[in-house]
C-alpha cells in the first residue's frame, strides 16, 4: 500500500467548489450559448423522423452509389437500412443519426480552424497537442460529469460531451494534412505571387482534403461510439435501447440495438472512406494496389 503523503481531500473540495461556483454564476450563460446547438439537433432530428423511410434509404443509397460508382456499397447500405427498419429500430436510429450528424458538424466547425491554426504556428501546436492528448485519453464518462452539472440531464450535455470526445482526431488530421502538402507545390504557388490565404484555400486545403476527410470519418465513428454512454444522461436513440437491455437483462433488445449502431457505423464509415479514396484518385495520390 502506497503511504499517504498528503491529504487530497482539500484539493477535491476545491475542484468541486470551483465547479459549483461556475454553475451558480455562469450556468445560465452556458445554457444560452448552447441553445443554438439544441435547436440544430432538434431540427435535424425532426427532419429525419418526418422524412419517409423510403426517401432516406434512397438518398443514402444514392450517396453510396455516387461515392463508388459500383453496386456493392449501395447494396450494403440498403441492407443495413432495411435491417434498422425491419427490427423496429428506425426512429431510434434517426435520433442517433441526428445526434451524430449534429456533433460531427459542430466538431468540423471547431476542429478545422484549430487544425489550420496548429499547422501555421509551432507554438500553437505545442500548446494544443497536450490538450488533445488529454481529451483522447480521459475516459468518456468523465466528460459527462461537468456537462450534467452545468446543463442537467438531457440532450445538450450528451451533445457537448460527444463533440468534445469526437473532435481531437479531426484537429490532428487537419494539422497533419496541411503540413504534409509537398513543399515544391507550395513554393510554386508562392512563385505565382499568391498570398497566405490564397495558398491555404487554393492549394493546401484541396490537397489535404483526403486526410481531412479521414479525420471526419474518425470523428463520425467516435461520435457513434458515444451514443450508448450519452444515452445515460438522456440522449435517447439506439444507446437508450442498449441501456434498457442491460437494465432489464433483455439480451435481445441490447443485441439488436447494438447491431443497429454497427449498421449506422458501417454506412457512414464506408461512405466517407469511399469519398476519401475518390478524392485521392482525383488528385493523383492513390497508392498503386
Amino acid at each position: 500500500m502506497f503511504p499517504q503523503l498528503i491529504d487530497t481531500r482539500p484539493w477535491r473540495r476545491a475542484v468541486d467548489d470551483g465547479l459549483n461556483w461556475v454553475v451558480r454564476h455562469w450556468g445560465g450563460t452556458f445554457e444560452a450559448a448552447a441553445y443554438p446547438l439544441l435547436m440544430l439537433l432538434k431540427a435535424i432530428e425532426n427532419l429525419l423522423i418526418a422524412t419517409p423511410w423510403w426517401l432516406i434509404i434512397a438518398v443514402l443509397t444514392g450517396i453510396a452509389w455516387l461515392a463508388t460508382r459500383r453496386w456493392p456499397l449501395p447494396a450494403v447500405v440498403l441492407g443495413a437500412l432495411l435491417f434498422l427498419g425491419v427490427m423496429d429500430l428506425w426512429k431510434d436510429a434517426m435520433t442517433t443519426m441526428a445526434l451524430m450528424i449534429t456533433a460531427t458538424l459542430a466538431a468540423i466547425l471547431v476542429s478545422i480552424p484549430v487544425g489550420v491554426w496548429m499547422s501555421r504556428s509551432l507554438r500553437t501546436r505545442q500548446a494544443v497537442a497536450p490538450v488533445l492528448d488529454l481529451m483522447q485519453t480521459l475516459p468518456s464518462f468523465v466528460y459527462l460529469i461537468p456537462t450534467v452539472m452545468i446543463f442537467g440531464p438531457g440532450k445538450i450535455p450528451a451533445l457537448i460531451a460527444t463533440i468534445v470526445y469526437a473532435a481531437p482526431p479531426l484537429v490532428r488530421l487537419t494539422d497533419l494534412g496541411l503540413r504534409s502538402v509537398d513543399p515544391a507545390v507550395m513554393e510554386a504557388s508562392r512563385a505565382f505571387g499568391t498570398n497566405p490565404r490564397q495558398r491555404l484555400l487554393g492549394v493546401q486545403i484541396p490537397l489535404a482534403l483526403p486526410t481531412i476527410l479521414a479525420g471526419i470519418n474518425q470523428t463520425t465513428m467516435m461520435a457513434l461510439s458515444m451514443v450508448v454512454i450519452a444515452s445515460m444522461i438522456g440522449a435517447g436513440g439506439l444507446g437508450y435501447q442498449v441501456l434498457q437491455g442491460i437494465g432489464r437483462l433483455e439480451v435481445s433488445r441490447g443485441l439488436f440495438a447494438g447491431l443497429g449502431i454497427v449498421a449506422l457505423a458501417i454506412i457512414f464509415d464506408r461512405i466517407t472512406q469511399a469519398f476519401g479514396r475518390q478524392l485521392q484518385a482525383r488528385i493523383g495520390m492513390q497508392e498503386a494496389r
